[in-house]
């Protein structure tokens, strides 16, 4: 019988670290044994480049849209993603850790845009066909202190980063909304004084997923 695939993903507001604790939580399980397949969205690399130039138009600092075209995109990128770089991986019994996937939705377009939940819930159902991950890492941090961090990376922010600090708040807000429904499912952790403390966390949580 074939090893069957194990989906994790990472969330939180802009500057929590997604990306930093995404390659330490990949090389732990790597060293494991465990195949592993790294990617993100909006995106997923070379394999889903549709999705990728839609990611570059969504933080296009100068693009300007509508918050339901904003939501078209990101699903349009999604479908993507799942078919060309989530679904296979998976059916070769791999682990994905995916930074953001259908819970940044329900937080940024949910909200902190207010579009209503259940035409986000039927379109990221339509999107990604209905696959969930077995583990949600939410990493929590002040909004203020997650996107000085944010835009200190490179002095500048990209269209999401750029709304400020009281719609990273909103987003911080549809998060934890989230991680209540889905207590099992979404496990909230702290962003700590190092990322080495927040590391042992998430190996904590994951832990219990993967044997």
């Amino acid at each position: 019988m074939a090893k069957k695939g194990i989906f994790i993903t990472l969330e939180g507001t802009d500057g929590v670290g997604k990306t930093t604790q995404r390659h330490l939580l990949a090389d732990w399980l790597k060293k494991q044994g465990h195949e592993v397949i790294e990617t993100r969205e909006p995106g997923g690399g070379a394999a889903s480049r549709v999705a990728e130039q839609i990611r570059a138009l969504l933080l296009d600092p100068l693009a300007q849209m509508s918050a339901l075209t904003e939501l078209m995109l990101y699903e349009a990128a999604r479908s993507e993603h799942v078919e060309k770089v989530i679904r296979p991986a998976l059916a070769m019994g791999k682990v994905v850790i995916c930074d953001r996937y259908t819970d940044s939705t329900v937080a940024y377009q949910g909200g902190a845009r207010g579009l209503p939940r259940p035409i986000i819930d039927q379109l990221n159902s339509i999107a990604t066909g209905g696959l969930k991950p077995r583990l949600t890492i939410l990493l929590d941090l002040a909004p203020e202190a997650a996107l000085e961090k944010a835009i200190g990376r490179s002095g500048k922010g990209d269209r999401m980063e750029n709304e400020g600090e009281a719609f990273q708040k909103r987003v911080r807000a549809g998060f934890l909304s989230a991680a209540r429904r889905e207590p099992r499912r979404i496990k909230v952790v702290k962003v700590l004084a190092t990322i080495e403390e927040t590391r042992l966390e998430i190996q904590k949580a994951v832990r219990k997923v993967i044997r």
